[in-house]
């Protein structure tokens, strides 16, 4: 290991440089995020320029969470490329250290910033991304069809005292308590189909779904307005969250029971533990990045070629992003074991920077 001040300054280093590189990550996100935002909200009435810009401000942490490893990758890029230009790594090989003992700071610092962000800034991004849902679904007010997904939405099916019922929503907020543009299929006993329901939202009270701005069709009658229609359920929020609440807006801390709840009602849970693997692994992931990044800007720069290798570095870590998406849609698809798609990323990385940085420094 390094001696103990050049390593507290090395892991400065990289820390400074690891924030600048994920503040201007944040930026850049917000600013597209909300040119985004003002283009769709151009044809919506209650839209202002400063409730798109909470919105957007709630929305960017979790975006910036998908893309904190490329954040990583790039601040420990800068942090050695400054530290090769002023001779500091010269002079640190001159002393007798190898690159093993000064990339070994900066793989510490990015665990602990992967723990921190896996523990803490998840949460906050979750609650936050809950609540810009919530501030649109309140602006768009009557025009809930401008929230609607490009799929087929979120299905449940119940069943309860009247009969059974299949819901469906094009939307979902507060981890599926509250849903928008809902169709429900009413079947009585026996099975056999009852009336259609249309309504604008629906609601999870206890024991029982309250639908606005009903429309009912039946057989043999004719369509019927209501301006509150009761749904009885038998469903708890536990179980609602199971079908409606997507797993990037659960906290790390609550997605075990989330997990657990799927289990014991026989549901698929493949998607909550996908995102807990994927949040475990999350450190583990960071400090690949770093190995990666120090395998292409250790270079020397009088030996020439440094550009070439950074952007190879780049190269590196927009592959492995598209294999991190490529292993999680497969997961997703039960094609691949959870565990197996958060951490097949991890270990290409890391085996990847690894070698790189073995071939170079013991040939």
């Amino acid at each position: 290991m390094l001696p103990g001040t050049l390593s507290r300054y090395v892991g400065t280093r990289f820390f400074t440089s690891l924030v600048g590189a994920f503040v201007g990550v944040v930026a850049l996100a917000a600013m597209v995020d909300y040119v985004e935002l003002m283009r769709r909200g151009a044809d919506w009435p209650q839209a202002t320029a400063w409730l798109l810009a909470k919105i957007s401000m709630y929305r960017v942490p979790q975006l910036t969470e998908r893309i904190m490893p490329f954040s990583v990758l790039v601040g420990a890029m800068s942090c050695y490329l400054a530290l090769s230009r002023r001779l500091e790594l010269v002079v640190a090989r001159a002393a007798g250290l190898s690159a093993w003992q000064f990339v070994m700071p900066s793989v510490i610092v990015a665990l602990l910033f992967g723990a921190v962000a896996t523990a803490a800034y998840n949460p906050i991004a979750a609650s936050l991304h809950e609540r810009s849902k919530r501030l649109e679904s309140d602006m768009l007010g009557s025009s809930p069809s401008a929230m609607q997904e490009s799929t087929s939405g979120f299905w449940v099916r119940q069943k309860s005292a009247d009969g059974a019922a299949i819901i469906n929503a094009k939307s979902s907020r507060e981890q599926g308590s509250s849903l928008g543009n809902v169709s429900v299929y009413t079947f009585d006993e026996a099975g056999h189909f009852q009336q259609r329901i249309e309504a604008r939202s629906a609601a999870l009270e206890h024991g029982y779904w309250r639908l606005d701005d009903a429309r009912i069709y039946e057989s043999g009658s004719p369509p019927r307005l209501e301006g509150t229609f009761r749904l009885a359920t038998n469903l708890t929020l536990e179980q609602v969250r199971e079908s409606f609440a997507t797993p990037e807006t659960v906290p790390f801390w609550q997605l075990p029971n989330y997990i657990e709840m799927a289990d014991r009602a026989g549901l698929a849970a493949a998607g909550y533990r996908l995102q807990y693997d994927i949040l475990l692994a999350r450190p583990f992931l960071l400090a690949a990045m770093v190995l990666l990044a120090a395998s292409v800007s250790l270079r020397f720069f009088r030996f020439g070629g440094v550009q070439k290798m950074v952007l190879s570095g780049i190269s590196a870590g927009f592959l492995l992003f598209v294999l991190s998406k490529i292993t999680e849609d497969m997961s997703k698809s039960e094609l691949l074991s959870p565990l197996v798609a958060a951490w097949v990323p991890v270990l290409v990385g890391g085996l990847t920077g690894f070698v790189a940085l073995l071939y170079q420094e013991d040939g």
